[in-house]
């Protein structure tokens, strides 16, 4: 089985799902070059492996390196769902205390957020965002633009993964996007954490609108939000 790799943004973490074999020749070298991508613009990245059914030598070379080359940027690499026979290898060669190592992405995730990311200093308003939209380039948009007025953005894809962000950390505004749904237990908790939280619905033209009047009006609406909540 040739290693596959699928790649996802939770607020400022990047999670890495990795499938297959970690082994010499192409698999170790699409992992590197994967993470070297991914560090173009990110600093936190989570290795899944719960679906890594073999690891080699060169593979877990790989890892090192990969753990490496992200501290030297300033930011950080860990693990989760480690399976057993990869936990076996970890410590047979006495890595185990390398890596950190957690059982879910929930807790890797939440791990980022207990301790500031050297690379990724809060922006001067001081006030947190958190952005939910099943369009990738709505929330690319949104990220760069309240980035640059000066929130503190996150944004995530997905009700699971929001979800997630919310319990790992405190954010002052949420913006959900159309059509956003999930299990009925996750919108439930989900509705739940918004009971705390002033929530803008992006409605579903938003896509289609011009970017500039988009950004204006956005842009209007958080402010008032932010401040009648004030």
């Amino acid at each position: 089985m040739r290693l596959t790799l699928e790649t996802r943004d939770v607020g400022r973490v990047t999670i890495v799902r990795c499938k297959g074999r970690l082994v010499a020749g192409g698999e170790v070298e699409a992992l590197r070059a994967h993470v070297a991508h991914v560090l173009r613009d990110r600093r936190s990245i989570v290795l899944h492996l719960g679906e890594v059914v073999f690891i080699d030598s060169s593979g877990l070379g790989t890892m090192v390196r990969t753990l490496t080359s992200t501290r030297q940027v300033h930011g950080d690499l860990k693990l989760c769902d480690v399976p057993e026979h990869v936990r076996k290898v970890l410590q047979l060669s006495h890595l185990s205390k390398l890596f950190d190592s957690h059982e879910s992405e929930d807790s890797a995730v939440a791990a980022f957020y207990c301790k500031p990311i050297q690379a990724e200093q809060p922006v001067s308003m001081g006030r947190s965002v958190l952005c939910i939209d099943r369009n990738a380039d709505v929330v690319t948009y949104v990220r760069e633009l309240l980035h640059r007025a000066g929130y503190d953005v996150h944004t995530s894809n997905n009700l699971r993964d929001g979800l997630i962000l919310m319990r790992a950390s405190r954010f002052d505004l949420l913006l959900v996007g159309a059509d956003i749904s999930a299990s009925p237990a996750t919108e439930k908790s989900f509705r739940d954490c918004c009971a705390r939280v002033p929530v803008i619905e992006l409605g579903s033209e938003f896509s289609t609108l011009e970017a500039g009047e988009a950004a204006s009006a956005l842009l209007e609406k958080i402010a008032a939000q932010l401040q009648a909540a004030s």
